[in-house]
C-alpha cells in the first residue's frame, strides 16, 4: 500500500542510489515492450498519430473499408514503438481486435521474407490477449463456437463463450480423450461453413486449445516441420523446408482471412531500418514495403475485411526509399492518409509529464511518496530541456545519466548504452528461447556474427583468419551455414559449421550428407550443431554421423546448449537493431571485445577445438 504522506528524504535518496528506473527500463523502446504491460505513456503525446490509427480501425470495423493502411514516420527516439504499445494496450482494454506485431529486426534473411512474416504472425498470435487467452486460442474458440452454433448446439456454444478457461483446462482435453475423431468432426463442420479454407490450418488452430499439443500445432502453423510421429499424431502434413518460403505467403493469407471472419485485426510493422544477414543487395525497408503492398492487394481482393496495416519508419526511409517505389507501393503503405503521419518532438509540458509518469511508477513500486513528482530533478531542469526539442529517447537518456541524489560532488554515473540494449535483448531471448532454439537462420546468424568478431584473434592456439560463404551454393542449399578459415600450428583449418535443429530426419540427413562432403565444399573439418538426439532408428543418419566423427574426417558434433547460445543471440539482436538503439557498429564490437562475450563462449571454443 502506498503511503499517504511524503517519505523521508533519506528513504527516497536510498532508493535513488539503489535503482535507476531510466537505466533498468532503457531509453529505447523495443518489440518486447509492446507485449508487456505497456511503456509509461503520456496519452496526449503524439495523440494525433494514435487517434488516426484508431479512426482507421473504426473505419474497417464498421465496414467503411475492408482493408486500409497507415504509415507513421519519426526520427529515432520520437516514440514510434511507444505509439504501437499504446495501440496494443488500448485494444487489449477496449477492443475486440487481434494484434500482430512484426519487428523487422528479426527478419534476418530477406530471401525468406514471407517465411519470416509467417513466423512473426504465429508468434504474435501466441501472445496473451483477452481473458488470459493466447490469441491463437481466441481464434480457435471462435471457430469452435461457430461450429457448435451451426449444428444447433447453442447452449454449449454459449457456455464456451462464458467459460473459455474451463474449455482449455478440462472440457477440450476430455473431449479428445473420449473421442479420437473429435477434431475431425469439428474440422468437417467448419468446412461446411468455410469450404475454401485449408482444413489442415483449421485443424492446427483447434489443436491450440490442447495445452499438450499446442506447442507443436503452433510450430506447424509457423511453417516449420514436425517429427514424423508428431505430425501423424496431429494428422497434419509435414512442412518441407525447401517449400517454406514458397508456401508461407499463402499460408499467412489464409490465417489472416480466417481471423478477419471473426475479429478485426491490426498488423504493425516496426524497426524497418535494420540490416539483414543474407548476401542480397536488397534494402530491408523496401522489401517490407513490397510485402505490405502484396498483403494489401491480396487481402483487399479476397473476402477478408476489418484489417489495418501500420508501418513505422524513419522520415528518410519514407522519402528516400519508399516514396519513389513503383507499382503503387507508397499508396498501399499509407492508404488511409496518403502521406505518412509525422511524430512531433517533446515540449516543456510533455517532458515534465513524461518524467513524472516514469517516476510515479518508480516511487509507487518502492512504496515511497516524494515531495515533488519529478525529484531528484527540478521542474525547471526538465522545462529547460524542452528548448532543444528533444526526442523521448534523448529525455530518458538524460534522466538515466542524471538520476542521482542532488549533490554537487556526486559524479554522474556513466551508462553503457550497449549494456542496456544487451540486457534488454537477453531478457527477450530468455523468454522465447524455446522458439529461438528451433530457428536455424537466427542461430546461424548469431554464430556468424560471433566468428566475424574473432577474425584476427587467437583462441587456444587457433587463429581465426576469415569467414567464408559455402560454395557451390546450388549444391549446399543453405545446409552448411558458413565456413571458418583458421590456422593452427601453421596448418590451415577449413571448418564447415552447420546448425541442424530440424525434427524432420530427412532434413537432418540432407545437412549431414553435405557436411561430410569435404571435397565438394572445400572443408577439412565439419561441425554439426544440434541440441537434440539423432534418431538411432535411421541407418543412414547413424552412418553419416559415424563418418563425420571418424578419425579420417575428424568432424564433431557440438551440443547446441541454450545457455551458451543465449548471449550470442542477444548481441545479434542488438546489432540488428543498433540504429533503433542509437548505437554504432563500433560500439557493439567494442562491447563484444570488452566483455569477452564471444572469446569466452563455450560453443565457440567447442567449434574450433580438435576434440
Amino acid at each position: 500500500m502506498i503511503s499517504s504522506s511524503a517519505s523521508t528524504i533519506e528513504e527516497i535518496n536510498a532508493a535513488i542510489e539503489s535503482h535507476n528506473p531510466f537505466v533498468e527500463r532503457g531509453a529505447a523502446a523495443r518489440g518486447q515492450d509492446v507485449w508487456s504491460k505497456g511503456l509509461p505513456d503520456v496519452p496526449s503525446l503524439n495523440a494525433h498519430a494514435s487517434d488516426a490509427v484508431f479512426q482507421a480501425i473504426q473505419q474497417v470495423n464498421t465496414g467503411e473499408s475492408k482493408v486500409t493502411s497507415i504509415a507513421i514516420i519519426g526520427q529515432q527516439g520520437t516514440g514510434k514503438t511507444h505509439i504501437i504499445s499504446r495501440i496494443r494496450q488500448r485494444l487489449l482494454e477496449e477492443g475486440d481486435n487481434l494484434f500482430i506485431y512484426a519487428s523487422a529486426s528479426h527478419f534476418t534473411d530477406l530471401k525468406l521474407i514471407n517465411y519470416h512474416f509467417l513466423q512473426t504472425l504465429s508468434q504474435s498470435l501466441n501472445q496473451t490477449g483477452k481473458q488470459n487467452l493466447k490469441q491463437w486460442q481466441e481464434l480457435a474458440i471462435a471457430i469452435l463456437i461457430e461450429a457448435y452454433n451451426h449444428v444447433g448446439k447453442h447452449d454449449q456454444a454459449e457456455k464456451i463463450s462464458q467459460y473459455p478457461q474451463d474449455l482449455i483446462h478440462t472440457n477440450f482435453p476430455a473431449a479428445i480423450e473420449r473421442n479420437n475423431k473429435f477434431i475431425d468432426s469439428l474440422v468437417a463442420v467448419s468446412l461446411l461453413i468455410k469450404p475454401n479454407v485449408d482444413p489442415d490450418i483449421i485443424r492446427a488452430i483447434l489443436w491450440t486449445l490442447s495445452e499438450i499439443h499446442a506447442p507443436y500445432a503452433i510450430k506447424w502453423l509457423s511453417g516449420d516441420s514436425l517429427s514424423e510421429d508428431k505430425a501423424t499424431e496431429l494428422t497434419l502434413p509435414n512442412n518441407l523446408q525447401e517449400y517454406q518460403e514458397a508456401k508461407a505467403f499463402e499460408f499467412a493469407l489464409q490465417i489472416l482471412g480466417l481471423i478477419s471472419d471473426y475479429q478485426p485485426l491490426i498488423i504493425c510493422f516496426d524497426e524497418l531500418e535494420g540490416v539483414s544477414t543474407d548476401d542480397s543487395s536488397s534494402d530491408k525497408s523496401q522489401v517490407i514495403a513490397e510485402l505490405v503492398k502484396n498483403l494489401f492487394d491480396s487481402l483487399i481482393s479476397s473476402s477478408s475485411h476489418g484489417i489495418v496495416i501500420l508501418t513505422a519508419m524513419l522520415p528518410d526511409t519514407w522519402k528516400v526509399k519508399i516514396k519513389s517505389l513503383p507499382g503503387g507501393i507508397p499508396h498501399r503503405v499509407s492508404a488511409a492518409t496518403s502521406e505518412p503521419i509525422e511524430l512531433k518532438y517533446l515540449n516543456a509540458d510533455s517532458i515534465v509529464e513524461l518524467v513524472s509518469l516514469w517516476l510515479q511508477d518508480f516511487y509507487n513500486h518502492q512504496d515511497l511518496v516524494p515531495e515533488t513528482p519529478v525529484y531528484p530533478f527540478t521542474e525547471n531542469q526538465l522545462r529547460d530541456l524542452g528548448n532543444y526539442k528533444p526526442t523521448i529517447r534523448e529525455v530518458i537518456t538524460w534522466c538515466a545519466n542524471n538520476f542521482v541524489v542532488p549533490k554537487v560532488e556526486t559524479p554522474i554515473p556513466e551508462v553503457n548504452p550497449v549494456q542496456v540494449a544487451f540486457e534488454k535483448e537477453l531478457a527477450t531471448v530468455e523468454a522465447s528461447i524455446e522458439t529461438l532454439i528451433e530457428d536455424k537462420p537466427k542461430l546461424a546468424a548469431a554464430l556468424l556474427l560471433s566468428f566475424s568478431n574473432l577474425v584476427g584473434k587467437t583462441i587456444n592456439d587457433v587463429t581465426i583468419e576469415r569467414i567464408e560463404k559455402v560454395e557451390p551454393v546450388n549444391l549446399n542449399k543453405g545446409f552448411i551455414d558458413f565456413k571458418v578459415i583458421a590456422n593452427q600450428n601453421e596448418e590451415t583449418l577449413k571448418i564447415g559449421v552447420a546448425v541442424l535443429q530440424q525434427d524432420n530426419s530427412n532434413q537432418v540427413l540432407a545437412g549431414l550428407k553435405r557436411l561430410i562432403e569435404y571435397k565438394t565444399f572445400d572443408l577439412n573439418r565439419g561441425c554439426l550443431l544440434r541440441s537434440k538426439d539423432i534418431s538411432e532408428n535411421s541407418t543412414q543418419l547413424q552412418e553419416g554421423l559415424k563418418k563425420l566423427l571418424s578419425p579420417k574426417l575428424a568432424g564433431k558434433w557440438v551440443i547446441l546448449e541454450a545457455e551458451a547460445i543465449k548471449p550470442l543471440l542477444a548481441i545479434l539482436f542488438v546489432s540488428k537493431a543498433r540504429e533503433n538503439y542509437d548505437l554504432s557498429k563500433e560500439q557493439v564490437n567494442e562491447f563484444i571485445e570488452q566483455t569477452n562475450l564471444v572469446v569466452d563462449n563455450s560453443l565457440i571454443h567447442q567449434i574450433i577445438s580438435e576434440s
